[in-house]
């Protein structure tokens, strides 16, 4: 072993569980995953240890060696046909399913979801979207630019908020969303799980430019509890209700700075997926300073209009 494979026990840990919570969200199933990790790892010791030695990130290296893998994996003509049948393949992954931890046992509903999408947009929204690989990254495993890797992970999203919610008033929703705002500030877990769907998911995205958790988050008392944290009070800190992608979601601020934002998806009266934001480019128009205001744009703004931005 060189210089390069010299790696602690618990470094070692993370990382292979990491590359198995990305490949098992882009292919859905344990047993997928735990090849095309297999795979990744045959890829790195298959070069010379010069080569190996001059990656200086091999956990992105082998992260996005992966991401390729599953991409090309998704877009076998047969593999739907393959995953619907009841052969061998589909009945050896429903054992290691039912043998997995809770922590791998992602929401079956929002998997399949998932399945709706192309493969090359459900590469964009999980690589980019879920666990923040960067922009220049995921484009590579892609083949595509960063802005159309951008519009592939937004088509996707678009497509899942259609899929997951149903009709809703506004008045629902923001009355849904003033109850969580509630329930984080008192930190009251149980009132905020009873607003959660039972298999409600979080996302946190980071975007590698601060410490948020690198995969989605299951479960109403999972993500009641990773809210909670998130927004736990401390002095400085605040958490308001503000429009959101046109609905009402929650905007965290810290001296006077966004520091996230959330919006929440609604359906038969529950939260049944939340997303924030910690991102700090992506949180850059909510921290500019407001235009000046000149007397006569100021007579002429149709009142209920807002100055700050509504979406993200």
């Amino acid at each position: 072993m060189d210089h390069a494979d010299a790696v602690p026990i618990a470094e070692l840990f993370e990382e292979r569980r990491y590359l198995l919570d990305v490949a098992y969200w882009m292919l859905g199933t344990p047993g997928e995953a735990e090849r095309v990790v297999d795979e990744a790892y045959r890829r790195w010791y298959g070069q010379s240890e010069a080569a190996r030695g001059l990656i200086t990130a091999p956990r992105a290296w082998l992260a996005k060696t992966a991401g390729g893998i599953c991409l090309s994996r998704l877009a076998l003509p047969d593999r739907g046909s393959a995953l619907r049948g009841k052969g061998s393949l589909m009945e050896a992954d429903d054992t290691e399913e039912a043998q997995a931890s809770p922590a791998e046992e992602v929401s079956r509903v929002l998997l399949d979801a998932l399945d709706s999408l192309s493969p090359a947009e459900r590469a964009a929204f999980v690589l980019h979207g879920v666990f923040g690989m960067s922009a220049d990254t995921v484009a590579d495993i892609v083949g595509g630019t960063e802005p159309e890797c951008a519009e592939l992970a937004d088509r996707a999203r678009r497509c899942l908020r259609l899929q997951r919610s149903h009709p809703t008033t506004p008045q629902e929703h923001d009355a849904l969303a003033r109850t969580v705002r509630r329930a984080c500030l008192t930190q009251d877990a149980c009132l905020l799980a009873s607003v959660l769907c039972p298999d409600a998911t979080a996302f946190f995205d980071g975007g590698g430019k601060v410490r948020a958790l690198t995969g989605p988050v299951h479960g109403s008392r999972s993500v009641a509890h990773s809210l909670l944290t998130l927004l736990a009070g401390r002095p400085r800190t605040t958490l308001t209700t503000h429009s959101v992608n046109g609905r009402t979601g929650l905007v965290a601020r810290y001296d006077h700075q966004v520091a996230a934002v959330i919006s929440l998806d609604i359906a038969d009266h529950h939260v049944t997926q939340v997303w924030v934001t910690l991102n700090p480019d992506k949180l850059r128009p909510w921290n500019q300073p407001p235009p000046p205001v000149a007397t006569d744009t100021a007579k002429a703004r149709p009142s209920g209009t807002t100055a700050g931005p509504d979406h993200l």
